[in-house]
């Protein structure tokens, strides 16, 4: 077991470099100058080159990117070219508001989605069957920009029942379990778990359909073990393909949020991507967008780790 997890270490860490280097290339190889927001109409070009030296902006490509990757391994992102602050400190928060929204949607739509997936494959040809396809499907076929305006239709402007944007009292410092500040969360964390939920639902009902027809699923209903328990049996093998799925559909939250953060106004990564997309502000973006390709390499990391305490016909392979 340990030296499956070194070496699932080992192969991380060529896989994050590569994420760097992806993520500067197509960062700074954009059309355009950056520098262009900020400048005035009349700077000289002895002004433009002293800010485009103080960003670092003069040297080669290849030069900027050792700069930039020493920098990022002590921590230090830069700045911001809008507001002059340092790139950690407005990442920081937006990655935590964003952690909020992802673990709300995870609690609303994977226990969903797993418990329709496993009914559904269970009984598989049933009418409940053909009802939790169709919901998954569609699930899986709603943008979701366009559920959280039709979610903000109904539930803010017409009800008045829940806000249609923000973080509530305090802004995006100040989250607490309240309700205050929960009844903000719940059209967001909604719309985010659809498609997970949907997708989840299928790949669920798929694997228990297939373990449903295993030979040893007719050897514990031949022994006389309730249907209960026998399901408990099928569920369990077929936990270590639903761990996978979840395990990746947590990390295409943190993508899926930067559309729902920004029909919602939520302060998350997303909307604070989505700013920096419009005002080219570069180390916003690129540091967003490395911590969020860096949360995706170590989530897959720790779902190959779990699978392998699930299943260790994987560790041994």
């Amino acid at each position: 077991m340990l030296l499956y997890v070194i070496r699932r270490l080992l192969l991380a860490i060529p896989i994050a470099i590569g994420v760097t280097i992806v993520c500067f290339s197509l960062i700074h190889l954009a059309p355009g100058d950056p520098l262009s927001t900020v400048l005035p109409d009349n700077a000289t070009p002895e002004v433009v080159a002293e800010i485009r030296a103080a960003y670092g902006f003069d040297k080669p490509l290849p030069i900027q990117y050792l700069v930039w990757l020493g920098n990022v391994a002590s921590g230090d992102f830069g700045l911001s070219i809008q507001s002059r602050r340092p790139v950690l400190g407005d990442i920081i928060p937006a990655v935590k508001n964003t952690m909020i929204l992802a673990f709300a949607a995870v609690l609303i739509g994977f226990p969903f989605g797993t418990i329709l997936g496993a009914i559904a494959g269970y009984r598989q040809g049933s009418a409940t069957d053909k009802v939790v396809t169709a919901i998954s499907i569609t699930g899986v076929s709603v943008p979701h920009y366009w559920l959280g305006i039709v979610l903000v239709v109904i539930f803010a402007v017409n009800m008045g029942v829940l806000p249609a944007m923000g973080m509530g009292p305090g802004g995006q410092s100040d989250f607490a379990l309240n309700w205050a500040h929960l009844k903000h969360l719940l059209l967001p964390a909604i719309t985010l778990s659809v498609i997970p939920a949907g997708i989840i639902a299928r790949s669920v009902r798929a694997t228990v359909a297939d373990v449903r027809k295993k030979d040893f699923v007719s050897t514990l209903r031949a022994k006389g073990l309730s249907p209960s328990r026998v399901f408990l049996h099928v569920a369990k093998n077929a936990a270590p393909v639903v761990l996978a799925v979840c395990g990746l559909q947590f990390a295409q939250l943190l993508g899926g949020s930067i559309l729902v953060e920004t029909v919602f106004s939520w302060p998350g990564t997303g909307f604070l991507m989505n700013s920096a997309i419009f005002t080219r502000d570069l180390p916003v973006l690129q540091g967003t967008i490395l911590v969020l390709s860096l949360f995706f390499v170590v989530i897959n990391l720790l779902v190959d780790v779990l699978q392998t305490v699930f299943d260790p016909r994987i560790r041994r392979g």
